[in-house]
């Protein structure tokens, strides 16, 4: 494999499993002459679903779907019975792991012998003009690495040199800056080389962490969801649906209590609430799009909710909250495109721990391995 370096650490020199990305493949292509759908933009959402049910098309540009919409197509009457039918789950999956084909355009970004991340080709170009805080290899041959120079020998400078690079090649080619710093480690835990600035996180394909958290309310027996419409001023996927809270995991702040205050600020959800929420695992994916290199892992939380409790949202990144049936929210994942992408992944795997999908049902068991298709260390 091309990307290979001898000196580096063996737990680190490849950052994704092939054998999942065939195998996500092998799963989109067996189900393809059944169901067919367009993928949207992070900014614009189209949905088309041919399925083995009568045909239904949802079209919204921008998010601007309304509940109204959400209700309707999540109704187990809209289309024939399709709860066992698990294909639509796989392409929300497959919509999270785009581009490994493409793994070849980067170079691995090492850093004390360990690799951090993957720099597209093109985007090297433009560090290539900081000579002064990336080295880069001679020539593409085997064992080509990027790394910093040596005289950025402490975490602290190199953050600093970092920022100032990301400040200097700006908003053209890093969008969306947030002056939010996540920390760079070869694997969770591990020691911390630098900070990044969040949005330039893809761009240098290090490993992001996040937390998401399914908050529940059960009532006559039936579990219900909490769902979030992100506003229509998010500078990604605005106006839709998400988690009732998640985020990414920034520098200097742990899982348990990053999700606390996340649980504040988006749900208005108080500490002595939010510290009843129960870490349940995991779900990873790899996605490459362009210049971007998605590595994410994201720690997945459930919060069984009073049936009294009602979210208001602090910090204007949520338009609005709506109490759906589980059953109805897995049918709104499966026939539609109103979800961001990695929450999908999410609620699948809240759907298989709460016993919505049995182990009868086609593809069972590979759906639970597709839920952690990433590097998940």
């Amino acid at each position: 494999m091309a990307w290979t370096c001898s000196n580096l650490h063996p737990s680190h020199k490849i950052p994704y499993s092939l054998a999942s990305s065939l195998f996500i493949s092998k799963v989109s292509h067996a189900f393809s002459k059944s169901f067919t759908t367009s993928f949207p933009s992070p900014s614009t959402t189209h949905t088309s679903i041919k399925s083995k049910s009568p045909t239904l098309s949802v079209s919204a540009t921008g998010g601007t779907f309304t509940w109204d919409d959400v209700v309707r197509i999540s109704q187990p009457e809209s289309l024939p019975d399709d709860s066992s039918d698990l294909t639509g789950f796989f392409e929300k999956i497959r919509i999270c792991n785009r581009g490994s084909e493409k793994q070849s355009e980067f170079l691995p970004f090492a850093i004390e012998d360990q690799i951090v991340g993957y720099i597209h080709n093109g985007f090297a170009s433009h560090l290539r003009k900081f000579q002064d805080v990336f080295v880069f290899p001679q020539d593409s041959s085997c064992g080509g690495h990027v790394t910093f120079h040596p005289m950025l020998s402490t975490p602290e400078d190199r953050t600093s040199a970092v920022g100032d690079v990301v400040k200097r090649l700006g908003e053209e080619l890093i969008p969306g800056i947030r002056n939010e710093l996540f920390p760079v480690t070869s694997s969770f835990g591990a020691p911390v080389f630098f900070s990044l600035e969040r949005a330039a996180a893809p761009y240098f394909g290090i490993k992001a962490y996040g937390v998401h958290m399914n908050g529940y309310v059960e009532r006559d027996g039936q579990k219900l969801l909490w769902i979030g419409k992100r506003s229509q001023e998010k500078a990604t996927y605005p106006g839709m649906l998400d988690h009732l809270v998640a985020g990414g995991l920034p520098h200097g702040i742990a899982c348990g209590e990053n999700l606390v205050k996340e649980c504040e600020e988006e749900a208005g959800i108080p500490r002595s609430i939010a510290n009843k929420a129960i870490p349940v695992g995991a779900v990873s994916y790899m996605d490459i799009d362009g210049y971007r290199y998605k590595r994410d892992v994201l720690f997945c939380y459930d919060l069984k909710l009073p049936e009294s409790f009602r979210p208001e949202n602090q910090d204007g990144e949520v338009d609005s909250f709506k109490l759906i049936p589980v059953t109805h929210v897995a049918n709104v994942i499966r026939r539609t495109q109103f979800y961001k992408p990695n929450c999908s992944l999410v609620i699948i795997d809240f759907l298989v721990r709460h016993g919505y999908m049995s182990p009868e049902y086609i593809g069972y068991l590979d759906l639970l391995q597709s839920l952690r298709s990433g590097d998940c260390s």
